[in-house]
């Protein structure tokens, strides 16, 4: 059998409600996949589990009608990665990566040292579906508006720890605080090139909730550091000793 499209949707789905599909997608099926009446798409929308659909064509457009529910919803690990904006390319790097590895939220941060202040959160919406899609994830991150550092972390929830990546000092490695991260929501803060100002790493150790670590010997770029460190996280405290999802052909 022959590998079936996954889409994700912003409408509701249950069974027997058709769903119209806006232009974009619908031009996916039809002419990039080239999916003819009658194919079967496999569709998400975050909140009503994974369907089976069957595709009908109203003229130029695209209309799924669910038959059933594949897989009930379920949800990542509370995970939010927190990251000093970089130029364009290795921004869209860090958000299709970070959805690959499960983070439930991506909140660009403004530093004083952040090379890019200009952050498109509709493009960063965009990868996310496209690496959600790809990855069968059942839900999308939230992706927050961008904010300056101490805007955030005067906000933070502070029973939640905030994991500070730490290019200096004297950082103890994830492993050492896994016992006090397992189980619990987290963030997970990565610096700019540059790093962090020596302002700003004094703010950020003093604070109760946050947990400075290092990711070793070597500087990182920022892309470098963010999929090291959500490694670390999840080979620690999150869910990769679930048994993956494996679709049918």
């Amino acid at each position: 059998m022959s590998h079936v499209a996954r889409l994700f949707v912003e409408q509701p789905l249950e069974q027997g409600a058709a769903v119209a599909l806006p232009e974009a997608q619908s031009k996916y099926l039809l002419r990039v996949m080239r999916l003819t009446e009658g194919a079967q798409v496999r569709v998400f929308n975050g909140a009503d589990g994974e369907w089976r659909c069957s595709l009908s064509i109203d003229r130029k457009t695209a209309v799924l009608t669910p038959l059933e529910q594949t897989r009930a919803q379920v949800s990542g690990p509370e995970l939010t990665l927190l990251f000093a904006p970089v130029k364009k390319a290795r921004t869209d790097f860090i958000v299709e990566k970070a959805t690959e590895l499960g983070v439930s939220a991506i909140q660009p941060v403004i530093t004083d040292y952040t090379q890019s202040q200009r952050v498109r959160t509709d493009r960063m919406r965009l990868l996310a579906i496209e690496a959600a899609e790809q990855t069968e994830r059942m839900d999308l991150p939230q992706i927050e508006d961008a904010a300056a550092l101490p805007k955030v972390l005067a906000a933070w929830d502070r029973a939640v720890p905030l994991i500070y990546c730490d290019e200096g000092g004297d950082a103890a490695p994830l492993a050492a605080q896994s016992n006090q991260l397992s189980g619990k929501p987290a963030g997970l803060l990565i610096g700019p090139e540059g790093g962090f100002s020596p302002k700003e790493r004094e703010m950020l150790r003093a604070l109760e909730f946050v947990i400075p670590i290092t990711l070793g010997p070597r500087i990182l770029r920022a892309e470098t550091a963010v999929v090291s460190a959500l490694t670390l996280w999840q080979s620690e405290v999150g869910d990769w000793q679930q048994a993956p999802y494996l679709p049918e052909a």
